[in-house]
């Protein structure tokens, strides 16, 4: 009796799974960047190649928050785009200027003319007496994902690493 009880039961969870999935997803390609955004910033931040003193500022100098829908020209450089979710890693206290941000678009979205919007509209000088150079910014994009760096010290590092998450 008790295992006809489990079979049913391992039954109804299968058909269960099966009745919750999403239809039109079956051509759609898997993400490369599965996972929260926090758990991609974890990655980059583990595989860049970076001097010690900026892996020591990185575990210790910056905090990681929510980039509000409300406040997107701080951190995006433009007012009202629409994401899914995005992230900034920025410093807690720094003389230096950085700044990392990850955007998951929505469905649907113009993700290129959203990093057109991004490089052309973010702000370097955006910190109190620092900035970034221009060339120091990069925004770039993996399936979903859009990548944003300003950092006069590790930009190229950054995106390299972000980028090595394709393989």
């Amino acid at each position: 009796m008790k295992k006809l009880l489990m079979v049913l039961l391992a039954l109804t969870v299968v058909f269960s799974f099966a009745a919750c999935k999403t239809e039109g997803n079956e051509n759609k390609e898997p993400s490369i960047l599965e996972g929260s955004l926090e758990d991609i910033l974890a990655k980059i931040y583990e595989t860049a190649d970076l001097e010690e003193s900026d892996k020591n500022f990185i575990k210790e100098g910056l905090q990681t928050q929510e980039i509000p829908a409300d406040n997107t020209k701080y951190f995006l450089g433009k007012e009202g785009m629409e994401f899914e979710e995005a992230i900034a890693s920025e410093p807690i206290m720094s003389p230096g200027a950085y700044s990392l941000c990850l955007v998951r678009v929505k469905e649907g979205t113009d993700i290129e003319q959203m990093k057109k919007d991004i490089k052309e509209n973010v702000d370097p000088m955006k910190w109190i007496c620092v900035g970034v150079d221009k060339e120091n910014v990069i925004v770039d994009s993996i399936d979903d994902v859009i990548f944003l760096v300003m950092s006069n010290t590790n930009a190229q590092q950054m995106h390299e690493a972000f980028l090595a998450l394709k393989d």
